[in-house]
């Protein structure tokens, strides 16, 4: 007798390459449904077809821009309305790995749009559908940039300490609710993101780059263990641990009545 109960589909953004087309295959080999998320509508047939025939997954493949309201409006409806759905991959998102000052602020935009807006509302929809069906997974791909800004552009990396902190939030607000939040971390990750941002991976030192197979499978192995942050590179948990704790000591004195005694300046005195 089968007594394994069926996850349920997971919807995926950003699904056709690297990490996510990653994501898919290992949802699908544990027993999820999908829903492939993507522009180019050509490569996600074809990746939608591939696990098909060795899964034995149903597979959908919805070819969006997520940029374009129509098509980010066409998924929110699948997330509130599709009740199979039982997790979202924030994947979907692009970077920059030059200087803020040789940047062009369309572009910038843009990125903002993608790797801010667009996670946010996919989670807007899918959560208050987790909440009442008591259960649901929502993955925000992130990156150790949300930790270390000066290591790339500074929007770049400012858009993923935004979903660092959304991740957080989340899921302390939604933990009793039956809906796990992860955010993942990656650190240089060998797929088309370095070379789409203008500097090719082969550029990196091959030390710190992790093949994608090996970081997702990290990361699915973080979430089985209940992580609400998972850095797939860093070597000792307890390292993270810390600097959580570090943050939230800061908590009960980030606001104050008064300014600390360090601001106390006598104008007297200083003029």
């Amino acid at each position: 007798m089968n007594t394994h109960l069926h996850p349920g589909t997971a919807l995926i953004t950003g699904a056709s390459s690297g990490i996510g087309a990653v994501y898919a295959d290992r949802l699908a080999r544990s027993g999820y449904d999908l829903i492939l998320v993507a522009r180019r509508a050509d490569r996600l047939r074809a990746l939608a077809q591939d696990i098909t025939s060795r899964t034995g997954r149903s597979v959908e493949a919805v070819s969006a821009d997520l940029l374009d309201a129509v098509d980010l409006a066409k998924v929110e409806m699948l997330l509130k309305r599709d009740a199979s759905i039982t997790m979202l991959v924030n994947n979907a998102g692009i970077g920059a790995t030059g200087p803020l000052l040789e940047s062009h602020i369309g572009d910038m935009e843009r990125m903002i749009a993608l790797n801010v807006s667009v996670p946010t509302r996919l989670a807007y929809a899918a959560a208050p559908a987790f909440v009442g069906r008591g259960r649901g997974t929502i993955i925000n791909i992130a990156s150790v940039v949300a930790l270390a800004p000066e290591l790339l552009n500074g929007v770049y990396g400012g858009s993923k300490a935004y979903l660092l902190a959304l991740t957080q939030s989340l899921q302390h607000e939604l933990a009793d609710k039956g809906v796990r939040v992860q955010a993942v971390l990656p650190g240089a990750t060998a797929t088309d993101f370095w070379q789409l941002s203008g500097r090719p991976v082969e550029s990196l030192p091959t030390e710190i780059v992790m093949r994608a197979e090996d970081m997702v499978d990290a990361a699915l192995s973080g979430l089985a263990q209940g992580e609400t942050v998972t850095i797939p590179a860093l070597p000792d948990a307890a390292d993270w641990q810390a600097m959580e704790n570090a943050r939230k000591a800061l908590m009960p004195n980030l606001s104050r009545a008064t300014p600390a005694a360090r601001y106390a300046i006598d104008l007297a005195d200083a003029a």
